[in-house]
């Protein structure tokens, strides 16, 4: 691997953050400081500052607490860590994009594909009404939350989600999910 072909692709695509192994509670705390640190650096107004820093705590808790465990051997990508995860901020004049991306078993990939199509189905208003609907259920899904993140994420982003399904193996996908933060 070249390092300074890395780095001028970071320069190119304005990366202000990049990291790809373990997602830890740790290292959460450390990327969220980074993070303020670096937009009050920018100068960013503080309006944008919230939005981005809430957006990317919803994002990296998605990681934290929605990785699939795996373990692959043998297979056409040789995985060994638990709870690995690759992620970016970057920035342009217009907006922040966040890019988180993990690895997910092949039997959740429906549900998660249709959560997403769903929650980008919805409008700014119904978006409001079906969270406070979630949130009022309270309803626990078996990773522990009520399964506002995404609704979340579009609410506070105020865009549409992107994401991509890449299948690895009958057993495993990777995931990549894109939120695009507006500076206005």
């Amino acid at each position: 691997m070249d390092a300074f072909n890395l780095y001028t692709q970071m320069e190119r695509d304005d990366v202000l953050i990049a990291f790809k192994g373990s997602i830890t509670s740790e290292l959460l705390t450390s990327i969220l400081q980074i993070m303020e640190t670096k937009m009050e650096d920018l100068h960013e107004a503080p309006r944008t500052r919230k939005k981005v820093f809430n957006v990317l705590v919803e994002c990296l808790q998605n990681l934290y607490h929605h990785i699939d465990e795996f373990e692959v051997e043998g297979s056409a990508l040789e995985i060994s860590e638990k709870k690995s995860a690759i992620f970016s901020i970057s920035r342009n004049f217009e907006r922040y994009n966040i890019v988180t991306g993990n690895f997910v078993s092949t039997e959740n990939v429906e549900k998660l594909t249709n959560r997403i199509n769903m929650v980008n189905g919805l409008t700014r208003e119904e978006l409001k009404a079906y969270y406070k609907k979630i949130l009022n259920n309270g309803e626990i899904s078996d990773k522990g939350g009520g399964g506002l993140g995404f609704i979340d994420i579009a609410k506070k982003s105020g865009e549409k989600l992107e994401y991509s399904i890449r299948e690895i193996d009958e057993n495993y996908s990777f995931f990549t999910l894109t939120v695009k933060i507006s500076q206005n």
